[in-house]
Formats: structure tokens, sequence, C-alpha cells
């Protein structure tokens, strides 16, 4: 068994402790907020939308500062029982068992964490004020566009994305504020030359095609070497957007239908 304080905040650290030493460790924990990471052999059920028992077996149980509860197997990164934020927690000894029960009284959900013997309790008064960044996939840019077509520049309309042609699928096709055909090609990291080849040869399969004036935009959030000099060759453009900026907008545009943005 071992025990440590960290400085300046106080955090509890036991190895192998008795049940009744975890106990008091883990009824201070939780009526104090803390982050309690408690490690034993323990038995789960559920009762709440379904119905659930997991049969005794050596498990990671987190207990969130926030009022969640997740229960992990040594296997797999999903937990196998979890309670949300704003849980209720009770703890008690019952005979040769420490039990916790996380619950939530407005939708009658319970989960009772039986445990056995406990190898391990981290009790942590944890600090967190980052903010979290998510940056977009090539997908997540394209959508963004035709949720905001303004990313692009303005007046662009999209028509239709994920065309299909002769060469493969265009990102984006549209119109810009004076009504010329745009075919936009999205690209996550420095787009090179190849990615410049694949917009000629989708903007000619176009010109082919229709006979009319068509642009080409090339998008991404910066060129590789080489690029700039072959697309003003090529007669094409290029748009910097980053996946940062195309995050934001999915964000704040969530729950928007893209077909609102689509003329049919």
């Amino acid at each position: 068994m071992g025990l440590s304080m960290g400085r300046p905040r106080r955090q509890i650290v036991l190895e192998n402790p008795q049940l009744e030493e975890a106990y008091r460790a883990v009824k201070r924990g939780i009526s104090r907020r803390r982050t309690l990471i408690i490690v034993g052999n323990c038995a789960v059920d559920y009762e709440g939308r379904a119905s659930s028992k997991l049969e005794p077996g050596e498990r990671i149980v987190l207990f969130k500062s926030d009022g969640s509860a997740l229960i992990h197997r040594p296997r797999d990164y999903a937990p196998v029982n979890w309670q949300p934020p704003g849980s209720l927690f009770r703890t008690r000894l019952d005979g040769d068992r420490l039990k916790v029960r996380v619950f939530r009284r407005k939708e009658s959900e319970v989960l009772e964490v039986d445990f056995e013997s406990v190898l391990f309790v981290a009790v942590l008064n944890l600090a967190d004020s980052g903010e979290f960044h998510l940056y977009a996939s090539e997908e997540d840019m394209k959508q963004a566009i035709l949720l905001q077509p303004s990313l692009l520049e303005e007046g662009f309309r999209p028509i239709t994305s994920e065309r299909p042609v002769e060469p493969g699928f265009i990102d984006i096709l549209g119109v810009d504020s004076k009504d010329v055909l745009t075919v936009v090609e999205i690209k996550r990291k420095a787009a090179n030359r190849d990615a410049v080849l694949q917009l000629k040869k989708y903007v000619n399969e176009f010109r082919l095609d229709s006979g009319r004036k068509v642009r080409g935009i090339l998008v991404a959030p910066e060129l590789a070497r080489g690029a700039q000099k072959m697309l003003a060759t090529l007669g094409l453009e290029f748009k910097a957007l980053s996946p940062q900026k195309c995050a934001e907008v999915l964000k704040q545009q969530k729950g928007t239908r893209l077909t609102e943005f689509l003329d049919k």
C-alpha cells in the first residue's frame, strides 16, 4: 500500500488498499467533486433505458468531477458501462464489498459498481481550461463550403457535390457571381502539382462537354513548391482555406441541412 500527497493541490494515490481505506478515499473524493480512477475486481449492474449485468472482472473505473462515470475493461477503447454528467453518487461498505451507486433520479437510471477487491485508487484534483480544436477533413472542408459558400468567394453558389466525371469526382460544382461555371477541388494539406493536374482534367472535361467558360479553383491551406507556377500556366486559381476555419464553420452551423444550400 502507498499513499502520496501532491503539491500544491492535494492528490491521493493508494496501492492495494484495504476496502475500508479505499471506501474513505472514494467517498471523500466524490463529495469534493474530484476525478477518481479506481482499478479493481468488480461486477456492474445497470437498470434504466435497458438492463445489463457485467460479471466480476478486473476493470478500470472512472468517476469524473462533472458527475459522469465510465467502466472500462482491459480491452477495447469504449466503456462497457457509463453514466452521463450530472449523475449522483452513493458510496457504502456492505460487508466485504465496496459499492458505488451512480444514479439519475429523473431518468430512473441506476448503475451499481460492486468491488470485491481494489488494486488502485487515485483521487485527483485536475484542472483543464484548454480549448479543444478539431481540424476538419477534406469531406468536412467540402461541407463547410456548401454551408457557407462565401468561404470560397462572395457570390459563389454551389450546384452539387461529388459530381462524377470521366477522371473521377468533382468535390464541388457551382457558379460564381457572374454565372461562370466553377469547378472546386479541395485538399486538406498543401496542394501539390498532382492536385493541380487533377483539377485541370476536371475543368477540361466540362469545357469539352459544354463549350462554355469554366473556372477551376484549388482549395487548400497552402500550395507546395512548384504548384503556384503550374496553376498560373494552366489558367487555374487558388484559394487558401484552413481545415481549422472549416471546423469552426461546421461547429457554428451544426444542424443545418446541406441540401438547403444546393441548387437543384
